[in-house]
This record gives structure tokens, sequence and C-alpha cells, in this order.
């Protein structure tokens, strides 16, 4: 009875938690962002202390990695774009002769007139209207958040050392060492998943590329990329990004073959990430199953939008080594995890780590 009681307490404490992470999305936002992406670059961070940089300078130049990286992948996107937008007119064209057809379509088979179907559009328009407002609002909104993601990560790299002070003075003296094994195990975790996911979306560019140029995808490089990236949001993004290239193949006026060609790439792709890339070069990172990852996206869209379905996984990852070593939630560690965990030499990134390592000890030596 005990143990039931607990329980509860710890799903009303989960759901009170959760509240407050929703209507605090402002704020925590750009702070786990910062964070995760942090402990990515704890590593090289450390590394340029080692060599004597200090630690206010190498902060600096792993956030310039990380700026210079994401300017590197957004003026591909906007070289590739340029190269697109010969073709925007007749895409449009197109489009709009694909839009009367289903006019014509939905008058004869439906029954709604042209002139309905006007009014319709004029009521969308006005919303539209609203949607533009909204969008602009939106967007200087990312614009801030951006400027605080890029400042709380300097300061978080800064003031590593100090947060770790603070969170093993919250426990007592005899955990001290169970809590510095568990707070080095959570920024080991991100920094595998995010590693892993990055190696991971560079092999679908090569993918995507190869497949869209073979199937005559104009501007193929572009669609690659995008694809790639839209990975960074799981089950939807490649989604997502292959229904906007099948839009693009339309309006560029290719042909069923096209079509089916690009419907063949995604299917291929899907099947060698899912059995073959996935599980050698992420499948280490977070040993989570697959219903409480999909669990975790939907509740992470649902309380911060596409940032929370960004940060699920490897909040969740860090969510189970928690629960993996805290005894009264061990159960809730259990029930997340996969039957069977994989260990931990399993994956490819861990494996050529080794070899690599022990090369250069027989160089050494």
């Amino acid at each position: 009875m005990r143990k039931l009681q607990r329980s509860v307490y710890v799903l009303l404490l989960l759901f009170l938690a959760f509240g407050g992470l929703y209507f605090a999305k402002p704020f925590l936002v750009p702070l786990a962002l910062a964070a995760v992406f942090s402990m990515l670059f704890i590593r090289l961070c450390n590394w340029l202390e080692s060599k004597g940089m200090r630690r206010s300078l190498a902060a600096l130049c792993c956030v310039a990695v990380f700026v210079l990286a994401a300017a590197v992948v957004a003026g591909l996107l906007y070289w590739q774009l340029g190269s697109l937008s010969g073709n925007i007119d007749s895409m449009k064209q197109r489009l709009t002769g694909m839009l009367g057809e289903l006019r014509n379509w939905i008058n004869s088979k439906v029954g709604i007139s042209h002139g309905e179907q006007q009014k319709l559009i004029k009521q969308g328009n006005s919303q539209a209207s609203g949607m533009l407002a909204n969008f602009a609002g939106g967007l200087f909104s990312v614009g801030v958040n951006t400027v605080l993601v890029i400042v709380y990560m300097y300061l978080s790299l800064f003031y590593r050392s100090h947060i770790k002070q603070f969170i093993l003075k919250l426990v007592p003296d005899d955990q001290e060492s169970k809590t510095r094994e568990i707070v080095h195990e959570a920024g080991q975790v991100a920094q595998r998943y995010l590693s892993g996911l990055g190696a991971m979306i560079g092999m679908l560019w090569v993918l995507y590329g190869i497949g869209f140029s073979l199937a005559g995808v104009e501007s193929a490089l572009f669609f690659a990329v995008l694809c790639g990236l839209l990975e960074i949001v799981p089950f939807i993004g490649n989604l997502a990004g292959t229904s906007l290239t099948l839009l693009a193949v339309i309006g560029q006026g290719g042909d069923t073959t096209m079509i089916l060609s690009v419907i063949g790439v995604y299917f291929t792709v899907q099947f060698l990430q899912t059995y073959i890339l996935e599980p050698l070069i992420v499948g280490e990172q977070v040993n989570i199953n697959p219903l409480f990852t999909i669990m975790g996206i939907v509740l992470g869209e649902a309380v911060w939008g596409i940032a929370g379905m960004i940060l699920a996984i490897p909040m969740l990852g860090i969510a189970k080594i928690i629960c993996d070593r805290v005894p009264g939630l061990k159960p809730y560690g259990f029930l997340i995890g996969p039957e069977k965990p994989w260990k931990r030499n399993d994956g490819l990134l861990t494996r050529l780590s080794k070899l690599f390592r022990a090369k250069k000890e027989e160089t050494d030596g």
C-alpha cells in the first residue's frame, strides 16, 4: 500500500511539474536548449583548457564553433534556395493550374460551387493575414531566443563547475559520490546522443542527396539537407521534409515516375536509417523504448512545441539515468527502458573510438 501511495505521489508531482514547465516555457526553453548544447561541447572545452587556454576563452571558442556550424548549414540552404528560386514562377503556375482542377472536381463531385469556394478562400485569406502577423511575431521571438541560447550556452560552459558544486551541495555527504556519478552520466548521455544524431544527419544528407539526384529532383542538395536537418525532430521531421520535396517535384512538373522515385527514396532511406544507422550510431546513446520515445515527443510538443520535440529524447535519457540510480524511482527507469538495454560497447561510435585508442597505444608503445 505504501508503494502505491508513493507511486501516486510521484505521478502527481510529475503532473504539477509539467504544468509548471508549460507556463514557464518562454523562460525555460532557451535555457534548456543551451544546457543540452553546452553538454555537447564540454569535452572540447576541457581539451582547450588542458592546453592552457583560459576557461572564458575556451567557452567562447566552443560557442563560436557552434555558431559557425549553424551558419555553414544556413548558408548552404540559402545557396541552394537561390538555385531553386529560378523555378518558382513555373512551380506557381503549375500549382495554380492544379488548384483550378481541384476546384472543378469539388464542384462536380461534392457540389460546392465556385462562388461558395471563393467565399471560403476569402475567409481563409482573412485568417491568413492574422497568421502572417503571428508568424512575424514568432520570427522575432525566435531571433531573441537564439541570442539567449548563445548567451546561456557560453555562461553554462563558463560556470559549469560552479553549477556542479551547487548540485552536490544539495545532497547529503554520503550521497555525494552517487550524485557526482549521475551528473557525469547525464552529461555523457547528451554528448553521445547529439554527436550520434549529428553523424546520422550527415549520412542522411549523403543518402538523400544521391537518391534525389538519381530521381531527377531539381536542387536535390537543398532538399537533401532539409530532410536531414528535419531529422532533429524524430519521426515527424523526415516525413515533413519528404512531403515538401514531393510538393516541389509536383510544382516542377515532375511526372509519375519522378514522384514514385522520391517516395521510393524516402522508404529506402527510412529502412537504412531504422535498421542500420540508428542501431549502429544512435542506438547506444539513450536506452529508451520506442513507446516512451513517442510519448515523450508528443508530450514535449504539448508542453514546449518544436523545442520540446527536439529536447524530448536527450531529456528522457537523463531522466532514465536519474531513475536508475535513485532507489525509489528504479521502477520508472525500468518502465521507460528497453527490454534488452544496449550495452555501451555495442555501438559503432564506441567501437571506432576503442579501435583508434588501441592503434594510438600501439603507436606510442
